[in-house]
Formats: structure tokens, C-alpha cells, sequence
């Protein structure tokens, strides 16, 4: 029986040290995800800053280019309102040219310059419209993988502190109580086998000296009855 809980107690002791290795392994895998993930997210951090440096540097041109291009178009605007580029574009045309040319138009000078200042500005609005558009699109995608990256550490984290407080806890505190019963169990079968051997010695000896014991009680008994006759002869 003793023999048997020493076998039971020795495999329980192997498979709970097999199973404090493994744990071990897994916080140690879980504690470099950690590092990674919080790598990932300072790169991620990195990167959302630069972008956000291009981003406000953009639209900090696009909007001084629309403000320097809104100036001009003002001025232009001012220009041909109070008449005084009509009366220069008509001093010019009623100038015999070299080359005849169509009756002048009094918006002819003025709108295809306006019109383009005009397709510049627009296009910068739309510059600016779309790379805030994929600022904040940036943006909200950083924002959720550093979310997702911090309850990741946080799943970890709590998973380490599980193991280490509850599963490897209990393993060692179980390896450790096997341990002293397999040490007791081992000391008792030692003891059991020490009073084996030396109950195995006596009777050894009880055997070899059965027949010199029984020959000396022979001789006891012979010397009794001799002294007994003696004793009744004098009488």
C-alpha cells in the first residue's frame, strides 16, 4: 500500500512540475506580447504625430493660398467694378491693330483670369476638405488600435496575474505538499524496511541456534530429573 501512494506521489509531483513549466512558458510568451504591443502602439503614436504634422502644414498652405488668392480676386473684382480696367481694355481696342480683331467684350479681359483664380481656390478648398477627411480618418483608426492594443495588455496582464496567483500558485502549493508526503511515505517504507531486516535477522538467528537451544534444554531437563532421583534416594 505504501509503495503504491509512493508511485501515486511521484507522478502527481511530475505532473504538476510539468504543468508549472508550462504555465511559466506562457507568461513569459504573454509578457513579451506585452512589450510588443506596447512597441506597436509608441511606433503607432509616432506615426499618427508626423502625419499630423504633414497634415496641419497642408492645410496651413492651402488655407494662406486661398487667403492670398481670395485678395487677389477681390482686388480684380474692385478693379472691373469701378470701371477702370473697361475704360483701359477700351482705349487699347480702339486702337487700330495690326490685325483686326471682334468688337471688345467688357468681360473678356477680366473673367478667364478671375475664372482661373477662382478653379485655384476651389481646388485648394477641396485639398483641404480631403486631407482633413483622411485626418480624421487617421485618426479614428489610431485611436482604435491603441484601444484595442491597451485591452489586449490589459487581457494579459490579467492572465499573468491569474496564473501566477491562481494556477501556478496552486501547482506549487500541491508539488509541495505532495512532496512532503512522498518524503514521509519514503521514510515510512524505510522504516518499515529497517524492522523488516532486523526481524528477518532474528528469526535467522532464532533458526541457526534452534537446535544448540534445544540440546541445552534437553540438558536442563536431564540435570532436573537427575537431581530429583538423588534428591528421592536420600530420602
Amino acid at each position: 500500500e505504501k509503495t503504491e501512494l509512493k508511485k501515486d506521489l511521484e507522478t502527481k509531483i511530475a505532473q504538476l512540475e510539468a504543468l508549472i513549466e508550462q504555465l511559466a512558458e506562457e507568461i513569459a510568451q504573454a509578457k513579451d506580447q506585452i512589450s510588443k504591443t506596447e512597441v506597436e502602439i509608441k511606433m503607432a503614436s509616432q506615426t499618427r504625430e508626423a502625419e499630423n504634422k504633414e497634415f496641419q502644414s497642408v492645410v496651413a498652405d492651402q488655407r494662406a493660398t486661398q487667403a492670398i488668392l481670395n485678395k487677389a480676386l477681390m482686388k480684380l473684382k474692385d478693379f472691373y467694378s469701378k470701371g477702370i480696367g473697361k475704360a483701359l481694355l477700351l482705349q487699347r481696342a480702339s486702337q487700330e491693330p495690326p490685325v483686326k480683331f471682334n468688337d471688345y467684350n467688357s468681360n473678356a479681359g477680366a473673367s478667364p483670369v478671375m475664372g482661373l483664380i477662382e478653379q485655384i481656390i476651389e481646388d485648394s478648398k477641396a485639398l483641404e476638405s480631403e486631407t482633413t477627411a483622411g485626418e480624421t480618418k487617421a485618426q479614428a483608426g489610431y485611436e482604435q488600435f491603441v484601444k484595442d492594443s491597451n485591452g489586449l495588455i490589459k487581457d494579459l496582464q490579467e492572465s499573468i496575474a491569474q496564473k501566477k496567483t491562481g494556477a501556478s500558485a496552486a501547482a506549487k502549493g500541491d508539488t509541495a505538499e505532495a512532496s512532503a508526503n512522498l518524503e514521509s511515505t519514503v521514510g515510512e517504507l524505510e522504516s518499515l524496511a529497517s524492522y523488516e531486516a532486523d526481524l528477518h535477522a532474528e528469526c535467522d538467528f532464532v533458526v541457526k541456534n534452534f537446535d544448540v537451544r534445544q540440546k541445552a534444554r534437553l540438558q536442563e531437563m536431564e540435570a532436573i530429573q537427575s537431581a530429583k532421583a538423588i534428591l528421592s534416594g536420600a530420602k
